[in-house]
């Protein structure tokens, strides 16, 4: 039999149920149990707590709702009795049946948040043996022709509770034996029976109850079964997203450098212009290339020219704020930096910084036209609150031309590309360093 205890605790929350990921010993056993037979289905350890935490609210409720329910009857059925019936016979009723709410109601309150595994399966079979007692005394202390029907009233009331009450297996037996003995033992001493009468009366509710047992214990697996399913559901769907996070961060990555790609930088460009249609978005650009890249690729071959590229990456990166500037590899040689909410001195200086970075890294670059190391020529391109008529693609361009300026200059340079409109007259504004 799965005789599953229910293991919540006192701190588990009587709200939503949040699922946890599972960890690799519970899935192996979820796919374990689901491998074999659903009547062999038990759950043990972690995955019954889970399975007790996440049914518990449905349960508590259940019964809240029946121990209220039954209490209501058995005042609204006191009080038809009191109408209806004979008064010697309905006085005697009203001792034994005053048992019975307070008994339901006890019960009910202590569901109402979650307890001891104790505390639960004391209360629930202490409260349904004072209700079946209640139930039947009712008919033994009227007597006659209410003796037996009470009893099998007090059936019919444990058969109900053992078919809606979701409750480990051990629970629901105990409830059925003790609603079987107290029946036998009842009808032994009722003097309108005789014994074979009371013995083939008890094998025939037996059989009804016993069946209602088995019936629980299906239902039972098979909230468990599809507990396990939801389980293993929820652990592909955690794989499955994980799977695809991977998946954008190599979309959006260059796999060498592990900075931004190309387009994952095209496209949050575009939103941040879009966003910034109205408001004008401030920003400066900063396209930087390593100097004869491909004479140091040459000489000393692809795999220094790959380290080459993740240092100055590395480099570049160290030189921005890393919570606002973007940093990506646009292609080959080329990084692009954009830098939101800079002025053209602010921009000049990030730009300075790290042409002055990568040339006191020293990299080797034996074959360049400038000097032992590897250095950096950068193209700087503003754009500024009114400048509403620059695009996205205008501003790319211009980075692009102030790059081609600072190369035919001499490289390790930077240069600032300039409008008709802007003040300063020389696009030139950072001199070379001499290596």
């Amino acid at each position: 039999m799965n005789d599953a205890k229910n293991t919540s605790s006192e701190g588990s929350a009587a709200g939503s149920f949040s699922p946890r990921p599972l960890t690799a010993a519970m899935a192996n056993e979820v796919e374990r149990l689901l491998s074999g037979r659903t009547r062999d289905i038990r759950l043990t350890g972690d995955l019954l707590s889970r399975f007790d935490e996440r049914s518990w609210r449905q349960r508590s409720k259940v019964i809240r709702s029946w121990m209220t329910w039954v209490a209501f009857v058995d005042v609204l059925t006191l009080a038809l009795n009191a109408l209806l019936l004979p008064s010697d016979v309905a006085l005697a009723m009203v001792a034994p049946a005053c048992l019975l709410p307070p008994a339901a109601i006890a019960t009910a309150l202590i569901w109402r948040k979650p307890r001891a595994a104790a505390v639960q399966r004391a209360s629930l079979l202490g409260g349904m043996c004072l209700i079946l007692l209640s139930v039947a005394l009712v008919g033994v202390f009227a007597g006659g022709e209410f003796y037996e029907r009470h009893l099998t009233i007090m059936l019919f009331v444990a058969t109900s509770a053992i078919t809606i009450f979701s409750v480990p297996l051990a629970w629901t037996i105990a409830i059925a034996c003790y609603a079987l003995c107290l029946y036998f033992i009842l009808q032994w001493y009722n003097p309108l029976m005789e014994a074979g009468s009371v013995v083939a009366g008890t094998l025939f509710f037996s059989c009804g109850i016993i069946a209602t047992v088995v019936a629980r214990r299906t239902m039972n697996i098979l909230a468990q079964k599809t507990f396990l399913l939801d389980c293993r559901d929820q652990r592909r769907n955690a794989e499955l997203a994980d799977a695809n996070a991977r998946l954008e961060r190599l979309a959006r990555t260059d796999p060498l450098t592990g900075i931004a790609n190309r387009r994952w930088m095209m496209e949050t460009l575009e939103g941040l212009w879009l966003s910034g249609r109205d408001t004008g978005v401030v920003a400066a650009m900063l396209m930087c290339d390593i100097d004869h890249f491909k004479a140091l690729n040459d000489k000393l071959g692809h795999g220094e020219g790959d380290r080459c590229l993740v240092k100055v990456a590395g480099i570049i990166q160290s030189c921005v704020r890393a919570d606002r500037d973007l940093v990506s590899r646009h292609g080959g040689e080329e990084f692009l930096i954009v830098l939101p909410d800079v002025d053209e001195e602010e921009a000049v200086a990030v730009a300075t910084r790290i042409r002055e970075s990568v040339e006191a890294a020293a990299l080797p670059n034996p074959s360049s036209g400038v000097g032992p190391s590897v250095t950096l020529s950068v193209g700087v391109a503003l754009k500024s609150a009114r400048d509403t008529g620059i695009s996205l693609a205008n501003l790319q361009h211009e980075a692009d031309m102030a790059l081609y300026r600072a190369k035919e200059a001499g490289r390790n340079q930077i240069s600032v590309f300039r409008r008709q409109h802007q003040a300063a007259p020389s696009e030139q504004i950072a001199a070379r360093r001499q290596g």
